[in-house]
């Protein structure tokens, strides 16, 4: 058996059937894109550690992303595991002798972040009633993913008590729309407080929602989501990439909808606020994944710290 016709088994066999939409697609992009491309043409039984390892370090040499990488390793992984057992077309698993390929440190210059100066030059563009006004709202106040503010329904937010509750992520099925997902990881269903701010453009955002609905009778769309248009209709991811282009192209702001989350986060360090609570806002598995995306914060953390000892001493 080729690793190719392996690679299309494994993802009927198991990834259909147990991986979700948004992880089927990323595997299939992987399987197609990378994996048949490079290793396809070897037969399964003859795939070692060297030509896995080697494939590692040209995609790392070739300039992609320690991110796309580890996903490469992961998908290895976990088709050669499977093609150990439950399947059994091989004995050992190669990929248990194969290490990621060591990256170059990434200076983390590619983090769009914008200034609150930016960001209220962007809310006079797109003001209140605009489609993009509360999605706007809601990424900068609370650091969530373009996915999970529009996932948002009125359900989510207990206004009362000042509490989002991340539940769900909006998923792209490509010509079939959109539809509602689980989050991905476990740290990805949390609770994040919200101020007085947000709590109140919400509530007066609620307020316009029902009198839109008066307005348009039976002409608007109902639902329950909280990023909806003037008629009602839901704003999804695919609405935030024409957000950004208004940004950059009018606006002159190098920005994507995920800076307001970078910016939420790059804030809090900047102005003293506990790690650990930024990580639970982000809803990261892991506060070492915090700390190095805003490594650029957390290096000036450290030297205010030194400075704060020396003052102490003297």
């Amino acid at each position: 058996m080729s690793f190719s016709d392996f690679l299309d088994f494994w993802y009927k066999e198991y990834v259909l059937l147990n991986c979700k939409y948004g992880t089927q697609k990323n595997y299939g992009k992987i399987i197609k894109n990378h994996l048949k491309q490079d290793l396809g043409k070897y037969k399964l039984k003859n795939l070692n550690p060297a030509i896995l390892q080697k494939f590692l370090n040209d995609k790392s040499k070739f300039g992609l992303s320690k991110n796309s990488i580890n996903n490469f390793y992961g998908v290895l992984s976990g088709a050669l595991k499977s093609a150990v057992y439950p399947f059994k077309f091989i004995k050992e698993n190669p990929m248990q002798y194969v290490h990621m390929p060591k990256m170059q440190e990434n200076k983390k210059n590619d983090l769009k972040i914008i200034s609150l100066k930016d960001f209220n030059k962007i809310l006079e563009r797109l003001p209140q009633g605009s489609s993009f006004y509360i999605p706007l709202q809601i990424a900068f106040n609370t650091g969530m993913r373009g996915g999970e503010v529009t996932a948002l329904q009125w359900d989510d937010i207990d206004l009362e008590n000042k509490i989002i509750h991340v539940r769900h992520t909006l998923i792209s099925k490509g010509k079939e729309g959109f539809e509602l997902g689980t989050p991905n990881i476990e740290s990805s269903y949390r609770k994040i407080n919200i101020g007085d701010t947000l709590t109140k453009v919400l509530k007066e955002h609620k307020k316009l929602q029902k009198e839109m609905k008066l307005k348009f009778g039976e002409w608007y769309i109902n639902s329950n989501f909280v990023c909806t248009k003037e008629m009602g209709e839901h704003v999804t991811t695919n609405s935030l990439k024409y957000l950004s282009r208004v940004v950059n192209y009018e606006l002159g702001i190098d920005f994507n909808f995920h800076s307001l989350r970078h910016t939420h986060a790059t804030m809090l360090l900047e102005n003293g606020a506990n790690i650990k609570d930024i990580q639970h806002r982000l809803g990261h598995a892991k506060i070492a994944t915090t700390m190095d995306t805003y490594s650029h914060v957390t290096n000036k953390m450290r030297n205010q710290t030194v400075d704060i000892f020396e003052g102490i001493v003297e």
